[in-house]
């Protein structure tokens, strides 16, 4: 399970670093075509701006598998070790959740949906862009099931230690 979320960490950090590296080729080469031949390239911004999305949300699967989304670590730290356990596992079934029903399902009904529209500058139906919201639901459906997998079985970095650290104190 390790070495699989590791392969997925990497995979995921060079598509996300990769296309960030070509948006910001694509911005410079914009940036030449506008100032400096006074021919705007207008399909370049449109690539960029959907490429943004697909970015994001690589990003936003990277956070979710290293359990960096938002939390309010008031609260568990506040509570005792079980308990800490099981709020950490019901908040990664929430985002299994909203993985599955808003990314997934919606995204794709959203996907489907919007390949009758054709990208202005581009001319690729606009829901191959959209696509990105189940790609993500995804891999954050996987990243989540992992996550509740090594909670389940005790491994959690963040209430490692946060016990760590009651122990220190006490």
């Amino acid at each position: 399970m390790e070495k699989f979320k590791k392969l997925l960490n990497l995979i995921l950090g060079i598509l996300a670093g990769g296309s960030f590296l070509i948006m910001v080729a694509l911005v410079v080469y914009q940036v030449i075509t506008r100032y400096v031949f006074n021919n705007p390239s207008s399909w370049s911004e449109e690539l960029v701006s959907y490429m943004f999305a697909w970015t994001s949300l690589f990003g936003a699967c990277l956070v979710t598998g290293n359990r960096g989304h938002m939390n309010i670590p008031l609260l568990v730290e506040k509570v005792k070790p079980s308990a800490r356990k099981a709020l950490n596992i019901f908040s990664e079934v929430i985002i299994l959740l909203f993985s599955v029903i808003i990314l997934i399902w919606g995204g794709y009904k959203v996907s489907e949906l919007a390949m009758g529209q054709m990208t202005s500058s581009l001319g690729c139906p606009v829901g191959v862009f959209y696509f990105a919201l189940p790609v993500a639901g995804i891999l954050m459906t996987i990243y989540a099931v992992i996550n509740i997998i090594e909670l389940i079985r005790g491994i959690n970095p963040e209430t490692d230690a946060a016990e760590a650290a009651d122990k220190e104190a006490a």
